[in-house]
């Protein structure tokens, strides 16, 4: 059964890809003979043309964080697999491929601008400010929602591993996730300083990165935190990075993190078509599981974010893969195609949890689940004596994903606080980085244990409707361009109603539970302001589109 779906799941993604993909690809009228600003600029920096091949890894890496793999997870055990797997494989062919895709195409045509910026240039300098106030919020739930479930898998682990050995399952995760980040600034001062040829620092740091896992069970008593000193660290880690340059943190840890993502892939494949594994999840458990997030319209919707949908690659694909595409063609692959990959490692993500029953996964954290996941469809290559190594290395590679998230989360959410506030020079970006990790800081402080499910809930509704807007954007070029705007104004409407139908409810719920300023109060003022800031765009576009509608056919270069 397990086998058959897995197949089905990817005729429908290459389906996608070669129909409905071709299909969006023709109204962009994409052209190779159009120069890219990759190839205008070409300042050997930010804007630098990049072989499709190796931009469409670079972009993957990016996205795949561990939005796709907690999400499902976490809808599952509410749920039953599958709604999850019907919203996976629809959603991600039909709406968030296309945002990618459209969000990458419209920020090639427009100089390589990022998202806030079309929206100001489409919708005014109103809008444009709004835009970034309201990624700023999302940025800031992102850190809260992984800060809070990366720190739970640092504390627990598997309890069925812990022998008289004395291994500590978190604790090994714990070890082996610093000392991979320490590994990755020991890559950077190499790379920096003495500049050895890539193949060989390759061989040397990618064996090291795994073997980690391997350290870390040998390790795992010596860093035994509780959770909330495990957050608090984890957000101080957060403004390094985000201070630091790109070369000592952010970019060894990618490229080393890459290679943990494509190993954990190559491993879930393993699991899934050779594995065996029957499915012990109940494929449907309800439509409301009541409490405030229980029930399934709309929270399913919004659970499931980066595996279906996901507003944060926008920020990707007008932040840094906009300025690399070297043709105009590649936006397809890079942009509809890197997004089909991610809702294939939602679904191995799902199949970690499916083949557990709910009682086994009933309040377990969702990197727990996948790391004991990936685990165990690595013991089939190495054995099943090796097995606290091969869950350590799932979660370790978990934890590796969401480093990846936070590095970039919290350098957007400085960049945005500098722009909005003209804040300049190093005492700019200190002030940016201090503004934006405050309310991530104050969530870890005040917020009771387990609270990770209500920070994923509006993490994935922010990030949901942030794909919306960046969806009404893109539809009022089109629109502005006499072009077809049903294949983006649909999955707008959709994801939009969907969204501040979740949002409405996490305020009133919210609100009603608040207890003074509590974590209830700060979550219930964050998805009011989401509401507030995604009307106003709204207005703000039909107001534009009224005053647009009388004009004439625009030349087909605007588009």
């Amino acid at each position: 059964m397990l086998t058959v779906l897995a197949i089905v799941f990817l005729v429908w993604l290459v389906f996608g890809y070669f129909a409905y993909g071709r299909w969006i690809a023709r109204q962009f009228k994409l052209s190779d003979e159009r120069e890219t600003p990759a190839n205008k600029i070409n300042d050997g920096e930010d804007f630098v043309p990049t072989k499709q091949f190796y931009l469409f890894g670079q972009h993957f890496s990016a996205i795949a964080a561990a939005g796709p793999i907690a999400g499902p997870i976490i809808a599952c055990q509410s749920f039953g697999w599958l709604p999850c797997l019907l919203w996976i494989a629809l959603g991600v062919v039909l709406i968030g491929a296309v945002h990618d895709f459209s969000a990458l195409a419209s920020s090639v045509r427009h100089g390589a601008s990022s998202i806030a910026e079309i929206t100001r240039e489409k919708l005014g300098n109103g809008a444009g400010r709004a835009m970034m106030a309201f990624i700023w919020i999302a940025l800031i739930y992102v850190i809260v929602a992984f800060t809070d479930i990366t720190a739970g898998t640092f504390v627990s682990g598997d309890e069925s591993l812990i022998g008289e050995n004395r291994f500590n399952p978190g604790g090994a995760v714990a070890i082996a996730s610093v000392m991979y980040l320490g590994l990755s600034i020991v890559l950077g001062l190499v790379e920096r300083f003495l500049k050895p040829p890539l193949w060989l620092t390759t061989i040397i740091f990618v064996p090291l990165t795994f073997s980690l896992s391997y350290l870390g069970t040998k390790l795992s008593t010596v860093l035994i935190l509780d959770h909330t000193t495990w957050a608090i660290l984890i957000l101080i880690y957060c403004c390094v990075a985000s201070l630091v340059p790109v070369w000592a943190l952010l970019q060894p840890r990618g490229y080393l993190g890459g290679f943990v993502l494509y190993a954990a892939i190559a491993v879930g494949v393993l699991g899934v078509f050779f594995g065996s594994y029957e499915i012990a999840q109940p494929a449907f458990k309800s439509f409301d599981i009541g409490g405030m997030t229980g029930t399934l319209f709309p929270f399913l919707f919004v659970t499931i974010a980066c595996g279906a949908c996901s507003g944060f690659h926008g920020l990707v694909c007008s932040g840094t893969t906009s300025k690399q595409i070297d043709k105009e063609s590649h936006t397809k692959s890079v942009g509809y195609g890197a997004m089909l990959a991610e809702g294939f490692v939602a679904f191995i993500a799902l199949v970690t949890i499916m083949i557990i029953t709910s009682e086994a996964a009933k309040g377990v954290p969702a990197g727990k689940i996948y790391g004991n996941g990936i685990g165990n469809f690595l013991t089939l290559l190495i054995g099943k004596e090796n097995l606290p190594f091969a869950i350590t290395f799932g979660a370790m590679a978990f934890s590796t994903f969401v480093f990846d998230t936070l590095d970039v989360s919290l350098r957007l959410g400085r960049y945005i606080v500098q722009e909005l506030f003209g804040l300049k020079g190093r005492i700019g970006a200190i002030i940016g980085t201090l503004a934006t990790i405050l309310v991530p800081f104050i969530c870890v402080l005040i917020a009771p244990k387990g609270s990770w499910n209500d920070f994923w809930t509006l993490f994935g509704a922010s990030n949901q409707l942030l794909a919306a807007l960046t969806l009404l954007s893109i539809t009022a070029w089109l629109y502005e361009a006499r072009q077809r705007i049903a294949f983006t104004l649909l999955p707008m409407l959709f994801v939009l109603v969907i969204t501040l139908w979740a949002l409405g409810g996490l305020v009133l719920g919210n609100f009603r539970a608040a207890n003074g300023f509590d974590i209830k109060f700060v979550n219930g003022s964050a998805s009011l302001a989401l509401i507030l800031l995604a009307i106003y765009l709204v207005v703000t576009a039909i107001l534009k589109i009224r005053i647009e509608k009388g004009k004439g056919s625009l030349a087909i270069e605007s588009i």
